[in-house]
């Protein structure tokens, strides 16, 4: 398992190779991160809680779903509700994509099935002759789950979706990187 340090020089390493993507967290692992540190006689009230801004519509209702979140539980389960405000916006960066995809990229799934097929494969050869070797097996695997991923189907209005998507990331970074004004000496 990575440390947390470990975690976050990987975030900021993807960060700065790909500036303009959005970073979905799992939900399934954010979730159970939280409910972890609710006692049991609350878990269920707080998981339909963390479920409603997770399954939110929108990115306006997920706010405000979070923002109550925040009041109803920040007394009471501090530690939870920092864990939940930790990478929010990661969280709900799926929002920013079609809803019809929604289901399938708010979670981790298609990636970790790629990753167990990966190690199952690896478990009956006990070493590979050479790095050749290796790639073909990861190629021949991450084809396979990219068959999977081929069913997430996307009409007209879901790329015109995605095209403004990558227009206004394009947008964001070209205003972050953006040099600042010289000033005048006065």
């Amino acid at each position: 398992m990575c440390s947390p340090l470990h975690h976050c020089g990987l975030i900021a390493a993807v960060e700065q190779v790909w500036p303009r993507s959005l970073r979905q967290r799992c939900l399934a692992h954010k979730k159970r991160n939280i409910l972890g540190k609710v006692p049991d006689r609350t878990r269920e009230e707080v998981k339909l809680a963390l479920s409603a801004v997770y399954n939110a519509p929108n990115r306006q209702v997920a706010d405000l779903l979070a923002a109550d979140f925040i009041t109803r539980y920040g007394d009471l389960y501090p530690s939870a509700v920092s864990c939940f405000t930790d990478d929010l916006e990661a969280c709900l960066a799926f929002l920013n994509c079609p809803a019809i995809h929604h289901r399938r990229i708010r979670t981790t799934n298609l990636l970790e099935r790629a990753f167990v097929e990966q190690r199952r494969r690896t478990r009956t050869i006990p070493r590979f002759f050479d790095e050749r070797s290796c790639l073909k097996l990861v190629f021949a695997t991450l084809w396979q789950a990219s068959e999977r991923w081929k069913k997430v189907r996307m009409s007209e209005i879901e790329c015109r979706q995605l095209d403004h998507l990558r227009r206004e990331l394009q947008l964001e970074k070209a205003q972050l990187t953006k040099p600042e004004p010289v000033k005048a000496a006065a």
